[in-house]
């Protein structure tokens, strides 16, 4: 009686189980579907879906560089402003205003006048206000100055008080003239323009070059209030030109790898690191292990992405890896960072699944069943 009822137990049972099996994603033609339903439903995505069959199909090489900086102000390599800290000589002849000491070796070697005494000044901060203290003269403004300017400035003021003052002016700490380099960087720190035709590649060197897997690195560049973040490897290929250096630049290098997503039924499911600077749809699949022999279709792969210009606009690329055209376009297709690799489900998965899943059903009564038969017999 029992076994009269299994098949028709089984076919109710798999008639109830074709709606509710479980799969490792909506096959091919499920996602072209739902692509095109999207935006009808109210989700506001209006999702452009593209066959990827000849070069035509190919996306168009689009420049995404993201170097939208305001050019820096070129200005001389000895220039003053707030922060710096100056040193300041004051060398007379005669009767000192100052009382300084005589120069050394001045006495007899013919290269001075014996006469003449010279005072160093405390250092003096240029302050946030770009001005410094001078004795007996005041309060000058030196910010956006030379050191030539600010020593004819000084003297300027000393002219009626003492005789003959000649005024020596260097900088003991650049502020500045100088660069913040820090991050993935061997020596992190203040680095100063020395002749203010630095590039960012040579402010790079200088600071003993960068650290790890060039591949994974992002160079975000501040300057003015205004933010780039470019690979670094484009930077030193040459991308971009070479970029100068700016009074002021801020260099932060990151560890920030290109990923895409790998998702459906692939060899496996998971977010993956580029394996080198770029990388093509063949070499991504090849990556993820390639569909899974048992549920995936290789007529069915697709490529999503955002794109546009503020990489708001859904497209999702076909691959029938099943045509041999199509293998090559995919060798020619670049993959973009944040990609999503989709593997589809097979159609002739779900009966696949369907006989799984009646014989984990009914396989212990079988069992049960035949070891029955066989101690009655």
């Amino acid at each position: 009686m029992y076994l009269k009822f299994f098949p028709a137990a089984a076919a109710l049972i798999a008639l109830s189980a074709c709606s509710t099996l479980p799969s490792s994603g909506p096959t091919g033609s499920e996602i072209r579907s739902s692509a095109r339903e999207a935006y009808d439903v109210g989700s506001g995505l209006q999702i452009e879906i593209i066959s990827v069959e000849s070069t035509d199909s190919l996306p168009p090489v689009i420049d995404m560089l993201d170097w939208d900086l305001p050019a820096g102000v070129v200005q001389p390599s000895d220039m003053v402003g707030p922060g710096d800290i100056l040193n300041i000589s004051i060398f007379e002849a005669g009767v000192s205003l100052f009382g300084g000491n005589m120069p050394a070796g001045a006495v007899g070697t013919g290269g001075f006048d014996p006469s003449v005494r010279v005072n160093t000044l405390p250092p003096s901060r240029v302050s946030d206000n770009g001005e410094i203290d001078i004795p007996y003269v005041g309060r000058l403004s030196v910010s956006g100055k030379t050191v030539g300017e600010i020593q004819d400035q000084i003297g300027a003021g000393l002219q009626d008080l003492s005789q003959s003052p000649q005024v020596l002016v260097s900088r003991q700490q650049v502020i500045s003239n100088t660069v913040i380099i820090g991050g993935e960087i061997a020596q992190p720190g203040r680095l100063v323009l020395q002749t203010n035709d630095e590039s960012i590649t040579d402010v790079i060197a200088l600071a003993g070059g960068y650290r790890g897997n060039l591949k994974d690195l992002m160079l975000r560049v501040q300057r003015a209030g205004a933010e780039a973040n470019v690979r670094l490897s484009d930077i030193l290929a040459g991308t971009y030109g070479d970029p100068r250096a700016f009074p002021g630049d801020r260099l932060t290098i990151l560890l920030k790898p290109k990923m895409y997503s790998v998702l459906g039924a692939s060899g496996r499911v998971q977010q993956m690191t580029f394996l080198r600077e770029s990388m093509s749809v063949v070499e991504a699949i090849s990556a993820a292990g390639g569909p899974a022999s048992s549920s995936g279709d290789p007529e069915s792969i697709f490529v999503f992405r955002f794109t546009g210009e503020n990489k708001d606009e859904p497209v999702v690329y076909h691959f029938n890896m099943m045509r041999s055209e199509t293998v090559f376009l995919a060798q020619r297709f670049a993959l973009w960072d944040d990609d999503v690799v989709y593997f589809g489900n097979a159609a002739a998965n779900q009966p696949r699944e369907l006989i799984q899943t009646i014989g984990q059903l009914f396989g212990p009564i079988v069992t049960a069943t035949a070891v029955a038969n066989n101690l009655n017999n």
